[in-house]
């Protein structure tokens, strides 16, 4: 196998640029060829796979399980809605995300199919607060200057922590800010409590602030693989991203029984110490696996839907569950060798 890793040049995600590159209903269900499909991709498919940073791609490497019998290109995204914007686009032709950018992409009429559930941490999305601070409950952050970052999990989890406390968004000071933003505010002082994910959270933690509550049993942990319904369409690139599901499978289970190798590539691969890498490993309320489709799924991605447009930033309300395609369910499920 060949695999190519590129950058690929990114239009803004928005719901003009995207109603230009719809044409019509999502391609879902069987399609024409998926039974031809199963025999294999043929050797000239050149699968486009829109990655993160050290992630999945590097998780086949290290494995093992980059090898195939087709060409893989991966292409390296900052955000889940650049990918929904690539795949629409027809650019790339599976990729990942959280619940939220697929919820926007079909609300602005995208073209993608939900095919595949990644089951990923929640414990490291989380409300901080900074040393000292007498805030003790999700209660007392009403009036409070309390940062997030809008359109992500944690505007999701944070509303959710809020109603369960009897308040709503306008009940506190809501500021929306970048990661970097709010950082450099709660180091400063300016925030009261903020709503944050991943490796700013351990870095806080060491600088002596405090979690006031994680987002576990707020987030599902669900991450969805996405695809073109083009892609899907074909046959070889149909058996092709079966192929890809499989390998990854195996690469995750790699992954969750040797932590320590992991930490090391993937905390090389991001410049951070091991010991921070291997500290969230750890911790993780559950180490990242690859699933297939279940209606307890469908259900969670519909409720992060509806909330999103109950907080006046979903545009409409949307039925998502058309979206999602349950064709890789046998290779999803099938134990591995």
């Amino acid at each position: 196998m060949t695999t190519d890793i590129v950058r690929l040049p990114s239009t803004p995600f928005g719901r003009r640029s995207l109603l230009r590159g719809a044409c019509g209903a999502l391609a879902l269900g069987t399609l024409p060829g998926l039974a031809q499909a199963a025999s294999g991709p043929a050797s000239e498919t050149v699968l486009h796979i829109a990655d993160y940073k050290a992630l999945d791609g590097l998780a086949l490497e290290a494995s093992g399980n980059a090898g195939s019998g087709f060409r893989s290109q991966f292409a390296e995204f900052a955000s889940g809605n650049l990918i929904v914007e690539a795949i629409n686009a027809g650019s790339i032709d599976v990729g990942s995300s959280s619940e939220i950018p697929p919820a926007f992409g079909i609300a602005a009429g995208a073209r993608l199919s939900i095919v595949a559930v990644v089951k990923d941490d929640v414990n490291w999305q989380v409300v901080l607060v900074p040393p000292g601070s007498p805030i003790q409950s999700v209660a007392d952050l009403k009036g409070k200057r309390v940062g997030y970052v809008r359109a992500t999990t944690t505007q999701y989890y944070l509303a959710k922590m809020l109603g369960e406390a009897g308040l709503r968004f306008s009940n506190i000071q809501a500021i929306s800010l970048t990661p970097s933003e709010g950082q450099a505010a709660f180091e400063q002082g300016a925030l009261d409590a903020w709503a944050i994910y991943g490796y700013s959270v351990p870095f806080a933690i060491k600088k002596g602030a405090r979690v006031l509550v994680t987002s576990n049993g707020y987030l599902s942990g669900n991450y969805l693989y996405l695809a073109s319904p083009d892609a899907l369409a074909d046959p070889g690139k149909s058996a092709a991203i079966g192929d890809y599901f499989l390998r990854l499978r195996r690469a995750f289970a790699w992954r969750a029984t040797n932590l320590e190798r992991w930490a090391q590539v993937h905390s090389a691969a991001i410049g951070v110490p091991v010991e921070t890498d291997l500290e969230i490993l750890r911790k993780n309320s559950r180490q990242r696996d690859l699933a297939p489709i279940a209606d307890a799924d469908i259900a969670s991605a519909q409720n992060v839907a509806d909330t999103f447009h109950q907080l006046g930033v979903l545009p409409k309300r949307i039925d998502i569950a058309p979206a999602f395609d349950r064709r890789f369910t046998d290779i999803l499920s099938r134990p591995l060798s």
